[in-house]
């Protein structure tokens, strides 16, 4: 029996064979050409192919883990349109009279190194996607299919690590596990691990002696044990019967309310990325959605997506929810959301920069786009609109003005919409000291405790050599989340939290001795969350 330790991603326990999984890769030789232009013609359709395959998984996986997560195939796609990266794969064509796979694994290569060094960690994350893309087009010229081969039972995946591309294909019926020794907590196989909510472990040292062997993945201890002892399985067994016996009683609190033994109500609402996200949210039996980012229609789109594309988005969840409320969020671009059609000049702190609220009240027209379409849709559900990264009352009063124009341009054309609830979202210090005043201009606060944790700690969550210094428990950030709430009752705002923290269990009864008045989580945490507050 061998132990090996990695760090957790989703904190559950699984026992089956190892699937030791390696990329078929092509061989790639330096191989001269005599027909350059036929040889670019070549490659020009092995890219139309490539491009193909992309577009099959973007909707594989939007219908299987939802548009957020899909929208990395579209930046895929749109990667294989970007005009450096075709000049470069050109040139070593035509001017050094190389075939095309050798000239797209050299310009993936070079490629992935010059974004892997940048200071930026978005753009050092764009390194990974750019060698998955050159893959890709190397694969598809050389004949070569991917794929994890031939599973037949579940298993527990072992990896160097997994492109998105790779994740999205596999069988997910057959998925006990992932394990690798790459990635990143915001990495894909983390993102697909808790969407599948199946455990995870990265950082460990694989073997690829361990495929066709039994072993315990325990992300709960961050561990893999290989060859485990009969002592050891039946402890882990116990684990996973707990486990499900768990999740079974959680089941019975679909329909109920979530309020504490005193009557306390709690408004428990999910965090969406996109509209596939809904069904996640009725499954988990959500009350309403706390935070629609949609920031991700931006993303998943090649320009800046029209009124009635965003319209039809913002009416298809407010439809899907019934009558519950949905809280959208204004375009939240910038930081490490970045998209190319918007033009962003590079910052040496973008964190602290051109993003959010400050985008849209300088590019006007790009925010009443967005202010149309919201209030359209509004006429079709129980819509509510919240301005991000709010530091003062006159970016709140600004926004609403904008807001008001859009509402008379509608009325002058006969359009209907309905009264909309405004907030804005408490992220920064500047916000929660000036709290007081910004509770007389708006209906609701919704707490962003991950960039309120951030600005207060002075702590990049983006940078991992910070890990060990990031306290989301801080006593600062509980104090003023605390004001927070007892300056949004007293302007007679209600107070909601929809940063990470409001999943946090250790910190439910803190909250609600707070007062606070509503909870936005991840779907899979909502049943975590009531009965937690059922018990207090």
């Amino acid at each position: 029996m061998s132990v090996f330790v990695g760090k957790s991603i989703n904190k559950k326990v699984t026992i089956g064979r190892i699937h030791y999984y390696e990329k078929n890769q092509s061989s790639v030789k330096r191989e001269t050409v005599a027909d350059v232009e036929a040889e670019w013609q070549r490659f020009l359709a092995g890219r139309e192919t490539a491009s193909a395959q992309l577009q099959a998984l973007y909707d594989k996986a939007c219908a299987e883990v939802g548009e957020a997560e899909a929208a990395i195939f579209e930046i895929h796609m749109m990667m294989l349109e970007d005009e450096d990266y075709l000049d470069s794969i050109e040139n070593i064509i035509k001017n050094q009279s190389m075939c095309a796979e050798y000239a797209a694994a050299v310009t993936g290569d070079n490629f992935s190194e010059m974004f892997a060094s940048m200071d930026d960690e978005y753009m050092k994350a764009r390194s990974v996607d750019v060698k998955d893309i050159s893959e890709r087009l190397v694969n598809v010229l050389s004949g070569v299919e991917g794929g994890t081969g031939d599973i037949s039972e579940p298993v527990i995946l072992v990896a160097e690590d997994l492109a998105p591309s790779e994740t999205v294909q596999m069988d997910k019926t057959k998925l006990l596990g992932f394990v690798t020794r790459l990635g990143s907590a915001n990495s894909h196989t983390a993102i697909l691990a808790r969407t599948m909510n199946i455990p995870a472990i990265i950082e460990v040292d694989i073997q690829k002696e361990w495929h066709g062997h039994m072993a315990i993945l325990d992300a709960v201890k961050g561990q893999v044990v290989i060859d485990p002892d009969e002592a050891t399985l039946n402890e882990a067994r116990a684990v996973m019967e707990a486990e499900a016996k768990r999740q079974e009683l959680l089941m019975t609190l679909k329909g109920k309310e979530t309020i504490t033994t005193s009557g306390k109500k709690i408004n428990l609402y999910a965090n969406i990325g996109g509209v596939s996200d809904t069904a996640a949210a009725l499954q988990n039996d959500a009350e309403g959605i706390g935070l629609f980012r949609s920031e991700f229609l931006y993303l998943e789109s090649s320009d800046y997506p029209s009124e009635d594309e965003q319209f039809k988005a913002y009416k298809t969840v407010a439809e899907n929810m019934g009558g519950k409320k949905v809280i959208i969020r204004t375009l939240d671009i910038g930081a490490d959301k970045q998209v190319d059609y918007f033009n962003l000049d590079k910052e040496e702190n973008p964190a602290l920069g051109y993003r959010a609220i400050r985008i849209c009240l300088t590019r006007k027209e790009i925010f009443k786009t967005q202010l149309r379409a919201l209030l359209r849709a509004s006429a079709f559900g129980c819509i509510a609109i919240m301005f991000p990264m709010i530091i003062s009352v006159d970016e709140v009063r600004q926004a609403k003005a904008i807001l008001d124009e859009c509402k008379k341009e509608l009325s002058d054309t006969g359009i209907k919409f309905a009264d909309v609830e405004v907030g804005v979202m408490i992220e920064t210090p500047a916000a929660v000291m000036v709290s007081d005043e910004l509770a007389k201009e708006v209906d609701f606060f919704s707490i962003g405790t991950n960039d309120l944790t951030q600005y207060t700690l002075a702590i990049d969550r983006q940078n991992p050599k910070l890990d060990c210094f990031y306290d989301a428990h801080h006593p600062a950030v509980l104090k003023l989340i605390k004001m927070t709430i007892d300056n949004g009752h007293a302007g007679g705002a209600w107070v909601g939290i929809c940063g990470e923290l409001g999943a946090d269990l250790e910190l439910t009864k803190t909250f609600v001795d707070m007062g606070i008045d509503e909870l936005s989580v991840s779907p899979s945490a909502i049943f975590h969350i009531r009965e937690a507050v059922r018990n207090l």
